[in-house]
């Protein structure tokens, strides 16, 4: 059984290294963390920049990539808490994107500002609960190659965008994209796909 294994089976062990790893109550990693143990986990490509004033609240416990060449802008927060956070080559998160893992942004995806997109939702059925106090659930957000999701757009978990589709700016993608698609509204509707047979943009 590996180590992580066997933390994740004993319940007053997993407590203790959360505690360690970050302070009650708070998504964001213990400063020790930040400084001695994330370098050396988490992989950066050749190139790649994370500006000075973006929240990286990522643990060692899940993964976070940042490829070759890719920006991550002032303002944003990247959390991969419940689930990894990769970001391919050549990539922009735009100044005050949120990303919630599980959370998958291929290459030359170009993400404009204020864009949220979160792999997490809060169970909430159990009356008798605060909602805080319930579980969490994941489904994995996945943005193909190539993509361009515009300013103010809202990913929630379980969707897909496929490969070189826009989503339009105040977009809330609820249901998986096409890829070649064009995306608007709320919820979000695939008005264009790109036809190969006649090269151009068509509407649907």
């Amino acid at each position: 059984m590996s180590l992580k294994d066997s933390i994740k089976s004993n319940p007053s062990l997993k407590k203790l290294v959360h505690w360690l790893l970050i302070p009650s109550g708070e998504a964001r990693p213990r400063i020790w963390v930040k400084w001695f143990v994330n370098p050396f986990i988490h992989k950066r490509g050749s190139g790649s920049k994370i500006r000075t004033r973006t929240r990286v609240d990522v643990l060692p416990f899940n993964r976070f990539e940042l490829g070759k060449n890719s920006t991550i802008e002032d303002f944003c927060t990247i959390n991969n808490g419940v689930g990894d956070v990769l970001i391919g080559e050549q990539s922009l998160v735009g100044m005050s994107n949120v990303v919630i893992g599980p959370v998958t942004i291929g290459n030359h995806v170009i993400m404009a500002q204020n864009i949220v997109i979160s792999a997490l939702n809060h169970e909430y059925r159990d009356v008798n609960l605060p909602i805080h106090a319930q579980p969490v659930i994941t489904s994995p957000v996945v943005i193909e190659d190539e993509c361009w999701i515009a300013a103010n757009a809202v990913i929630t978990s379980g969707v897909t965008i496929g490969k070189h589709s826009v989503v339009a700016a105040g977009a809330v993608v609820t249901k998986s994209i096409p890829p070649y698609s064009l995306a608007v509204g709320n919820p979000a509707r695939v008005i264009k796909r790109y036809d190969f047979e006649v090269k151009d943009w068509v509407r649907v």
